[in-house]
């Protein structure tokens, strides 16, 4: 297993392959991340991961980035490239394509008109009891 050394490291991008995001392009759209990430030389400012499901299937294929804490659901390798570009220039808007934002310590919904809201952790605990 390789270990990477982060020094200097200034982005994580986590990009889901679960199940539905791998049906929703989630191989295509991570390749375009990462080519996208080395056409722009910024191969030591972010590092990217695969995960397994982040619990946002409806919004698939789902990518993270920190330290935004940016959640964004994205529908084609077009839009992943596009969020790299994002943080080399700020005027490139992905506003439609968020789904949450980390502000003031906590997760914020965005765009809830167009989302589901999903099951309260709350609930889903007291379901068991």
């Amino acid at each position: 297993m390789t270990t990477w050394n982060l020094n200097g490291t200034q982005k994580h991008v986590l990009i889901c392959n679960g199940s539905s995001c791998m049906r929703k392009d989630g191989e295509e759209i991570t390749v375009a991340i990462r080519d996208e990430i080395n056409e722009l030389e910024l191969d030591d400012k972010i590092h990217t991961s695969r995960t397994r499901c982040n619990g946002r299937c409806k919004d698939a294929c789902v990518v993270v980035v920190y330290p935004e804490g940016n959640w964004y659901e994205v529908d084609s390798p077009e839009k992943g490239r596009s969020i790299i570009k994002s943080h080399v220039d700020p005027t490139i808007e992905l506003g439609d394509s968020l789904i949450y934002s980390f502000n003031n310590e906590e997760f914020r919904a965005i765009n809830t008109d167009k989302r589901i809201k999903g099951i309260e952790k709350g609930e889903k605990k007291q379901a068991k009891v």
